[in-house]
């Protein structure tokens, strides 16, 4: 591709003030070019991910350079760097990206190959888009923050309670985490929360807005050896405290920021901080696995084993139905993912 061609892009720039931010906008920009182990990929589809509205909401107010968010795309490979092995131009894929290059919403989009997998064969490229960011996020929680055996026999006997089991990370780590054969007890307060986390695998369900280890005696149990959480931990820390078994793991995708529960301490519990951008930031010599997750996740699809947690399509990406999709997911009771798909013509 020429250098001088141009692409439809959505983004944003210097905020209007501290407290308000930058319209979102609408632009044609100059295509990249891929180098080293970059493929160039054309955007189909692009999700919708809380770290992309976080970033819009949180731009420094003395910042005036474009910014492209949409972390989570699939879409077909164009053109690929010199160095690289893993795919070639015609390739369907899919990837999470990262939170220090440009997003995805745009017509191509440069991307490291190394962080990203082949996309599913039995699924659109919509619903392929729905899951690299929370796969890989729940993956990396799971087996490699909390040690969590892949061996379902390992695990027999074994329960996790996943906090916030209904969204999008929840939905895909319930999943996952039957495939490795434990009990899951998701929390949900909503009948249409309840019935989404039960219809992707939690064998029991407990309401985050009560004491959980009542909840949990009922079930006849005394504790739970994992707790994956996926709100903000200091605000179930006494109830996380208390049914966590002594020896357990938590996971969390978001920092503790108020003082721990001396039962933390007492109970000797390992506490595994997941960011799916770790890898990729700090370039890790493992960064390849991102690939193998992805890539993993594309057979589970194929064979049954895993499904898209779509549930909202927007059709095209613009910058009216990314604000549309920002403001949906802000929203807080949002089920699975939203998607955008396509930039028309």
């Amino acid at each position: 591709m020429s250098e001088t061609q141009k692409m439809k892009a959505v983004g944003f720039y210097q905020p209007i003030s501290k407290t308000e931010p930058a319209p979102i906008v609408d632009i044609e920009i100059e295509i990249p070019k891929p180098q080293g182990r970059d493929l160039l990929v054309e955007v189909r589809a692009v999700s919708v991910n809380p770290t992309d509205w976080k970033s819009y909401l949180g731009k420094d107010a003395n910042d005036s350079s474009l910014t492209l968010v949409g972390r989570d795309v699939a879409g077909v490979v164009v053109e690929v760097g010199e160095e690289c092995t893993l795919f070639k131009p015609g390739d369907e894929v899919f990837y999470a990206g990262t939170n220090i290059r440009p997003g995805g919403h745009s017509e191509f989009h440069l991307v490291d190959e190394r962080i990203v997998g082949k996309k599913p064969k039995s699924i659109d490229f919509a619903h392929a888009a729905a899951l690299p960011l929370t796969t890989i996020t729940a993956w990396e929680a799971l087996f490699d923050r909390m040690g969590i055996s892949k061996n379902p026999a390992d695990n027999a006997g074994k329960s996790i309670l996943i906090i916030g089991a209904a969204g999008g990370v929840g939905s895909v780590a319930t999943q996952i985490a039957k495939l490795a054969g434990l009990t899951v007890i998701g929390t949900a307060s909503r009948r249409e929360t309840i019935e989404w986390t039960k219809d992707h695998g939690s064998d029991h369900t407990i309401d985050h807005h009560k004491p959980f280890g009542p909840q949990l005696k009922e079930l006849g149990l005394e504790g739970v050896p994992y707790i994956f959480v996926l709100t903000n931990p200091d605000d179930h820390m006494e109830q996380i405290a208390d049914v966590i078994s002594p020896q357990g793991k938590i996971g969390t995708i978001l920092p503790f920021e108020k003082p721990f529960d001396r039962r933390i301490f007492a109970k000797s519990i390992t506490i595994g901080f997941e960011l799916m951008y770790t890898r990729f930031v700090y370039q890790t010599e493992d960064m390849i696995e991102q690939h193998r997750i992805l890539n993993q996740a594309a057979e589970w699809v194929d064979t049954g084993k895993l499904r898209s947690t779509l549930t909202e399509c927007i059709t095209p990406i613009n910058a009216a139905n990314v604000q549309k999709a920002f403001q949906k997911s802000m929203s807080g009771s949002t089920i699975g993912k939203i998607v955008l798909e396509g930039f028309g013509k």
